[in-house]
């Protein structure tokens, strides 16, 4: 305990110097990163958390996803509130998955495992972000194996955890009796308000902190006096695995199927908001992080496989 205790404070005092020492590098990384968060995740993200609480709290989950419980229904042999979970993470994207997935165990719509399971493959990048903002900035033209990479895997992932390592764990009944009454209106929308201006809060300081950590590649290439396509590449890994968006715009032009391979993990930045969402809860960032890890590994395989497979055509 010692150790890291050491180990965190001497971090503490590098970053202190360093945001002493280039003040105004590390406010034009915040900056990036307040914008980032006031511009775009605040417009696209607190109107769906402010829905889905609402829908949560005055027990509509199971009555939104009527038409999709049949098919994801048999398909995973879950229940109303577990395919909503499902629905809204695919739909709406990182972190709403891990939000959902927490509200909806929260307020005992669904067990613990059943959130677990979502966590392990709901929790991805949205698919308005996917398509409006990476594959432009990238310049991907092979949109369809994209976005099966993005999305059809993961989908896969959620279907073999659930007939294989939690095959005999639920039951495929509603939830939705043994969970909590039902709100009226105003109070369901004053909670979801509250409760989502304290979640998007957390996300906006996550981003521009892991947004100032950027300082950190761009002062190691500095030193070494380093610029080259590799001191690119190696820039836009560690900004990848610090915050996605910042990576992906220092990879556009020299790796973007590196980009894509590394999607699925999120980042550092991915992994702590995910915390937040769910530090209310028992359930666990580790296994959280084991499972994005496992998707990632599958997505660099995917790809590797397409590129083999249109190499030969």
């Amino acid at each position: 305990m010692k150790l890291k205790f050491y180990i965190y404070t001497f971090m503490a005092f590098i970053l202190t110097v360093i945001i002493l020492s280039y003040p105004s590098d590390c406010l034009m990384l915040a900056s990036n990163g307040l914008n980032l968060w006031f511009q775009k995740m605040i417009p696209t993200l607190f109107p769906f958390m402010v829905l889905s609480g609402i829908m949560i709290r005055m027990n509509m989950t199971g009555t939104f996803v009527k038409i999709l419980t049949p098919v994801l229904g048999k398909l995973f042999k879950l229940n109303a509130d577990c395919i909503y979970g499902i629905a809204i993470g695919f739909l709406c994207g990182f972190p709403m998955g891990a939000h959902v997935a927490s509200e909806l165990y929260e307020h005992k719509k669904i067990s613990r495992v059943e959130a677990t399971l979502l966590l392990s493959f709901c929790n991805n990048i949205g698919p308005v972000y996917f398509l409006s903002f990476v594959l432009p900035t990238l310049k991907i033209k092979s949109i369809s194996v994209c976005l099966f990479a993005m999305y059809g895997l993961p989908f896969l992932y959620g279907l073999f955890l659930r007939h294989t390592i939690y095959r005999d764990c639920f039951n495929t009944k509603s939830n939705m009796s043994s969970g909590k009454a039902a709100l009226p209106l105003l109070k369901a929308l004053d909670e979801s308000v509250l409760s989502s201006l304290y979640s998007i809060a957390k996300l906006g300081g996550y981003m521009i902190f892991f947004n100032l950590l950027f300082i950190f590649p761009i002062l190691f290439i500095n030193v070494l006096q380093i610029q080259n396509e590799i001191s690119q590449l190696l820039t836009g890994s560690i900004g990848c695995l610090l915050e996605i968006t910042g990576g992906i715009e220092l990879l556009q032009n020299s790796a973007p199927y590196w980009v894509l391979c590394v999607l699925p993990f999120g980042g550092l930045s991915c992994i702590a908001q995910t915390y937040s969402m769910v530090r209310e809860t028992d359930l666990s960032i580790s296994e959280y992080v084991m499972h994005k890890t496992i998707l990632t590994a599958i997505t660099v395989f995917y790809y590797l496989l397409s590129a083999g497979i249109s190499s030969l055509t």
